[in-house]
């Protein structure tokens, strides 16, 4: 009656509400979109999505069967990753680890992914660098390192804490000289703001800027970190960056320091399902093997790798809710 390709379209339009945002969450053009939503709603002989004065939306059937959708999502991403952890019980293939692009920019200056490739010639790693949070449920990516501090926890998600990641206040030395230098965090809002939008709206540094700073004059808006960071060394304005950027810029200063309710931790994270894959576990027992060097590399710390036999790491293993 249908296709999934199709029906993907179709979740990816009803999640972002726009033809334009749905191919660009799928990589696609959005003739692309439009052809596809044409075709389902020609295989179904009815309706699915409406235009009216501000663009598209869903029709009324088109909501009726958006949870029918979800589900056939989740069962096809269940099938998926229950035939990827029973398959060859030699770990062959392609790892898709997401991260964020700060932390992806870090791994690409190593050798670390190099060295996991030497060790297991069967496996090539995928780096998938995104500030949005990939939906490992979903087949998004195999495997996350994550930032996480005081966000929702997802219950499906096993993995274990790599180090703990340490904010602070910056600001560039233009805008101190011009607009002097907070403090304390009440004082935040007494100055100009940059803060975040898009993908990286809702982690914890931006939460933070937003309850500590709720009045303050917002004077640039950044989809991803490294835009943050532009922003604050021109001087736009003062927001939170982790200190293993902040302090590596000659132009920035730290004015406020000190932020227990800011520090986050790195995750290494899987689905439950997936877990047991052997390609999934090799990039665990590597990381483990080598954990000395990604703690050095997360954290921004300069140590040489220290070869280890890769051991088991069930030990470490744990419920994400428990992190």
């Amino acid at each position: 009656m249908f296709s999934w390709d199709d029906l993907k379209h179709f979740l990816a339009f009803a999640r972002t509400g726009s033809i334009v945002a749905a191919a660009r969450a799928q990589g696609v053009n959005h003739s692309t979109v439009q052809r596809r939503l044409a075709e389902l709603e020609k295989r179904l002989g009815q309706k699915l999505i409406e235009r009216d004065l501000n663009g598209y939306r869903l029709s009324k059937l088109g909501e009726e069967l958006l949870p029918h959708a979800e589900r056939i999502e989740e069962a096809v991403a269940a099938f998926g990753r229950q035939i990827a952890a029973s398959g060859n019980k030699r770990p062959t293939g392609t790892i898709r680890v997401t991260c964020s692009s700060t932390v992806g920019l870090r791994l690409k200056r190593t050798a670390l992914i190099d060295a996991f490739e030497a060790s297991f010639p069967g496996l090539r790693v995928e780096l998938v660098i995104s500030d949005r949070i990939l939906d490992l449920s979903k087949g998004e990516a195999d495997i996350a390192i994550r930032s996480k501090g005081g966000e929702p926890e997802d219950e499906a998600l096993v993995g274990r804490k790599i180090t703990d990641q340490v904010w602070a206040v910056y600001a560039s030395r233009e805008y101190v000289e011009s607009h002097g230098r907070p403090e304390r965090p009440e004082d935040i809002g007494r100055h100009r703001v940059v803060q975040c939008n898009g993908a990286i709206a809702n982690l914890a540094a931006a939460r933070w800027l937003r309850r500590v700073a709720p009045h303050a004059i917002v004077a640039a808006y950044s989809e991803s970190w490294s835009g943050v960071l532009l922003a604050v060394k021109s001087g736009a304005g003062v927001s939170p960056l982790p200190r293993v950027h902040g302090d590596s810029e000659s132009e920035l200063v730290r004015v406020i320091d000190d932020l227990p309710d800011l520090v986050t931790h790195f995750h290494l994270l899987a689905h439950r399902d997936l877990y047991r894959a052997p390609r999934v576990r090799a990039f665990f027992d590597f990381v483990q093997s080598e954990i000395k060097t990604f703690r050095a590399v997360l954290s921004g710390q300069a140590v040489a790798s220290e070869k280890k036999r890769p051991c088991d790491v069930d030990d470490g293993l744990e419920a994400i809710s428990r992190a």
